[in-house]
């Protein structure tokens, strides 16, 4: 089912506690975080800060935004009815790149992902370039404290580092879009990070055309992992053990990131790019709650 067409590249949807929906609108000719209603017609524009891709909400409501606007590559603070205030635009001094996705952690901190190539590199010409998957790119996973915006790396190297989410046990997976990996990676208690394990790849063997690999994703109550697999034209469903438990099939070829509905509800929903909406499906469980900082 279509819950609301017209979008121009839609990305990041986060559920709101009155029912409505956030999505951030890659186009150029958007840019924007945008508010839809309920009943998926009525819809506002809530900020326009470039190139949005990952959305978080903390507790108070503030919008926490990765854009990788290509001349101002930042992590962003958005109110609700404020204005756009950056949150990090360096890590330690190095520029970011391609900042992609976030999620608060149980600890309170952001988590955050730079993929490790910028977007004049991957689109020099607004269009992808032929040979993307020979770039050099660095992925990062960081870790910052929201109230002292210190920030450390926790991981590099990744192969275009993008969707981002813990799992009920406060597990931290990652995904490397350009090899199709999923990561998972143990945190104890002492919040030190542990080391790069693979979990699953979700690309599904045949011809590889274009831009294609894990994106965005989200667990739901039961511990299954549902991963935008963008370019392929589904989101492939990971049981706890990361075997492939089911494949669905969304109507266009680049469903971007995912979201569960409203408890009780027991589906998800879906940004696809190709035709610019918000794709529902029914799922057998409700998603897991998602940490929120408090301030």
């Amino acid at each position: 089912m279509i819950f609301t067409s017209g979008l121009s590249k839609p990305e990041g949807p986060v559920l709101l506690e009155d029912q409505s929906w956030l999505v951030a609108e890659m186009g150029d000719d958007r840019g924007c975080i945008t508010r839809i209603k309920p009943d998926g017609r009525a819809r506002e524009i809530v900020a326009k800060t470039g190139c949005p891709t990952g959305l978080a909400v903390d507790g108070q409501g503030t919008i926490w935004v990765a854009d990788s606007k290509p001349d101002s590559p930042a992590y962003l603070k958005v109110g609700l009815d404020e204005g756009i205030d950056p949150f990090l635009t360096s890590c330690n001094e190095d520029p970011l790149l391609f900042p992609n996705d976030l999620a608060f952690g149980p600890d309170g901190d952001l988590y955050m992902t730079d993929s490790g190539v910028s977007r004049h590199a991957i689109e020099p010409d607004g269009k992808l370039c032929e040979n993307f998957l020979s770039l050099e790119t660095d992925g990062k996973i960081l870790r910052a404290n929201i109230k002292t915006n210190q920030v450390e790396i926790l991981d590099s190297g990744l192969r275009f580092a993008n969707g981002i989410a813990f799992d009920r046990d406060s597990n931290l997976y990652v995904c490397e879009t350009f090899t199709g990996w999923v990561y998972k990676y143990r945190i104890s208690d002492d919040r030190s990070f542990g080391r790069r394990e693979a979990f699953a790849n979700v690309i599904i063997p045949g011809d590889r055309n274009g831009f294609l690999g894990p994106d965005g994703m989200a667990f739901d109550r039961d511990g299954r992992l549902y991963v935008a697999v963008f370019g392929q034209a589904a989101i492939v469903v990971l049981a706890l053990d990361g075997k492939i438990e089911k494949v669905i099939a969304t109507a266009g070829k680049y469903p971007s990131n995912v979201a569960f509905g409203p408890s009780g509800s027991k589906t998800i929903y879906v940004t696809e790019c190709e035709h610019g909406t918000l794709e529902v499906f029914d799922t057998p469980q409700d998603g897991l709650p998602l940490h929120k900082n408090t301030g």
